[in-house]
């Protein structure tokens, strides 16, 4: 990787864990340069401004979760056993990559809901996407395939039981979260598996 490369990743996550922590509006340019060891002119090579920065931490941290959660379980067999790891996954991102700071696309997604705008849109862009994957593979648990309107149903709960999961853990200092998340979304599967059959 070339310096420059290497340097923009820096920033790049810096920022993120700063969004994670404080929000989008309030992770400075300032905080970030004197974080990675920067001047905020020298953080001005790499970005033109802040919202240029506040786009392409949006899309590494989506470009990052996605590598995390689907490439370990891509190539499973679609359906059950992909969305068991998925899910696994997926509360692995949150204990592990960021166990200190929270997921910064929840904290992304707090903020961003009622904010329009281009940073709006990256993120919705990727939650769209996600959302039309795991949608799919809802589907494949069933042969015929479950109608899109359930599949997406079941894709509504999952997301809430990583965010329950989340809440559990971080605010309610829960032990159990993780085995409630998990015992909740294996529930889900065989409820959904059995409706369709």
């Amino acid at each position: 990787m070339r310096k420059g490369d290497a340097t923009r990743a820096r920033i790049l996550d810096e920022a993120a864990k700063q969004v994670a922590v404080r929000g989008l509006e309030s992770a400075s340019l300032g905080d970030v340069a004197e974080a990675v060891g920067l001047s905020k002119s020298g953080l001005f090579k790499h970005f033109d401004s802040k919202e240029a920065m506040q786009l392409a931490v949006v899309e590494q941290v989506q470009r990052r979760f996605t590598e995390f959660t689907w490439t370990a379980a891509e190539a499973l067999p679609p359906g059950r056993a992909r969305l068991e790891a998925i899910f696994e996954r997926w509360l692995d991102w949150a204990e592990s990559e960021w166990a200190e700071h929270g997921c910064p696309i929840v904290a992304l997604s707090v903020e961003l809901d009622d904010q329009p705008g281009p940073v709006r849109d990256q993120l919705q862009k990727g939650l769209m996407q996600w959302r039309r994957t795991l949608v799919r593979e809802f589907q494949a648990l069933a042969d015929p395939p479950l109608s899109e309107d359930e599949a997406a149903n079941a894709y509504f709960q999952m997301k809430s039981f990583v965010l329950g999961h989340s809440e559990a853990r971080r605010l309610l200092g829960d032990p159990n979260a993780r085995a409630s998340a998990l015992s909740a979304f294996r529930s889900l599967v065989d409820r959904t598996a059995r409706q369709a059959a």
